[in-house]
């Protein structure tokens, strides 16, 4: 096993070997964390703190159903049972790995834990009242378990946020150590730039000696082959290897840089080369001793996607009805201040390239769509995107409504019509589904939506390329739960009126 070759000598040696790039990275961080805690210590620090937030939700929870359901008539067993309510719900947290450092901090399986926590409460509680015979109020119960639920949900939600800006300050990075081939450590390189909320920060690469050192970052050192890894992990002091796509690393030899990663105390992640492909649709299916990743197929079609269409229509028509003062005063305010209809009508694709007429209220003069040509120069985008920052057709009611994205309610009707969805990719133009490439069209395979990923992401500052990488996110990685995330992240994203213009 050449990939071992020299680690003997390199766990032997009292002081070992660092580069000159490699040097010139841990001095950068080094100035850029300054007295930071470590990423052991940070996330220590803030499990502990987590696990408190759940004791106050779960406490919390507690005495709001013991008011609500008993009021001022309510048992000393039902106190007693309310001031012990933080113990099981931080035990049912941790049964279902809730605490885990994989979970914290990042991703929405912590929130997921948080829900699957609640369903084995509920069965316990419901198991144990069953076998005794306890007359446990059922009203009680009904409110303890979603409000303990909501409450460390939000609590959650707070905590990542202070973890994710000690993280932007330089506090808690770890540091990590990608092997590879050069083009895919480059990509994981960047991803990390990208995201560096996520707490993880290269100090190095090993790449082939075939492959060159093209496309990686020029402050990034190049330690080396896959011979060097246990070298460039003790030089760099890393606390992380990741594996992105090594032709050495396979097997037995990723076995054994497991084992001598764990007498180090530092962490081995692998990337299966599936890109924007998220956890749920990932499973190990163990065959004859291998242990082989399975990839489930994307929801497209089925039971769950009839669900969302029918929710889709419900939410669309209930929340139509509950901003109709704001329709009527929109309407109102495009009608006096410009010639012109108040409804703008635009041909747009749909699922399966079905095109279908999209509403929004008009927010550009009237012959926006004639005088196109006059401002083509000013586009700001390149590639299928047209989009201007201040373009001179839009009326000043329309920047108003636009900066507020008020003038995407009417799409409401498009959604309880079924043209659309709450949730989806952006409803694109015929002229830019004329560009598409194959990956491109699958953005058609699911209903575009009101609001999507690419809306709370960056919405009109994105490019192209990155709307698309999003968009095809979505499609790949449907779930409930992304919808609830997406939809929540929304009203963030309209009220801080980033991106859009």
């Amino acid at each position: 096993m050449a990939i071992y070759a020299d680690s003997a000598r390199v766990a032997d040696a009292s002081r070992p070997r660092v580069t000159s790039g490699e040097q010139r990275i841990v001095t950068r961080l080094r100035a850029q964390t300054g007295p930071a805690r470590s990423s052991r210590e940070l996330l220590a620090r803030y499990r502990a703190i987590v696990i408190a937030s759940d004791v106050t939700a779960g406490l919390l929870a507690g005495l709001v159903a013991l008011a609500i359901r008993f009021g001022s008539e309510a048992s000393p067993a039902y106190v007693l049972l309310s001031l012990l309510a933080p113990a099981p719900w931080v035990a049912a947290v941790a049964s279902q790995r809730g605490y885990e450092s994989r979970f914290l901090g990042t991703g929405p399986e912590e929130y997921r834990r948080l829900a699957d926590a609640t369903l084995v409460l509920f069965a316990l509680m419901a198991a144990v009242s069953f076998v005794f015979k306890g007359d446990l109020s059922r009203g009680y119960v009904m409110i303890a378990l979603p409000a303990a639920l909501l409450l460390s949900f939000l609590l959650r939600r707070r905590l990542r946020a202070w973890l994710f800006h000690r993280r932007l300050a330089g506090h808690g990075l770890q540091r990590v150590l990608v092997v590879g081939r050069s083009d895919a450590v480059a990509m994981m390189v960047e991803q990390f730039d990208r995201e560096p909320w996520h707490g993880l920060m290269a100090v190095g690469s090993c790449i082939p000696g075939t492959d060159g050192p093209g496309g990686l970052r020029e402050d990034l050192p190049v330690s080396g082959d896959a011979t060097e890894i246990l070298r460039a992990v003790d030089g760099l002091g890393a606390d992380v290897v990741a594996v992105a796509s090594h032709p050495d690393l396979s097997g037995h030899a990723l076995r054994r840089l497991a084992w001598s990663l764990e007498e180090r105390g530092v962490d081995l992640i692998v990337s299966p080369g599936i890109v924007e492909v998220a956890g749920p649709r990932l499973s190990i299916r163990p065959v004859a001793g291998l242990s082989l990743l399975h990839l489930d197929r994307p929801v497209t079609r089925g039971g769950r996607m009839l669900m969302k269409v029918v929710l889709d229509r419900f939410l669309g028509l209930a929340l139509m009805l509950g901003a109709s003062p704001v329709l009527i005063a929109a309407a109102i305010a495009v009608k006096v201040s410009s010639p012109g209809p108040v409804i703008f009508r635009q041909t747009r694709i749909g699922v399966g390239g079905r095109p279908f007429q999209m509403l929004k209220f008009r927010s550009m003069v009237v012959d926006a769509e004639a005088r196109l040509g006059e401002v083509d120069d000013l586009n700001e985008h390149d590639g299928v995107l047209f989009k201007i920052r201040n373009d001179p057709r839009i009326t000043r009611v329309g920047a108003v409504l636009r900066r507020f994205s008020i003038d995407e309610l009417p799409q409401l009707w498009n959604v309880v019509r079924g043209d659309m969805s709450l949730v989806g990719p952006r409803p694109p133009l015929p002229r830019e589904v004329e560009l598409y490439d194959d990956d491109a069209t699958r953005r058609l395979r699911v209903r575009p939506g009101l609001t999507g990923l690419w809306q709370v992401s960056g919405r009109s500052d994105l490019s192209w390329e990155e709307s698309l990488r999003l968009d095809l996110r979505y499609v790949d990685n449907w779930s409930f739960w992304l919808d609830l995330a997406i939809l929540w992240r929304t009203w963030r994203a309209v009220v801080s009126r980033s991106g859009a213009y």
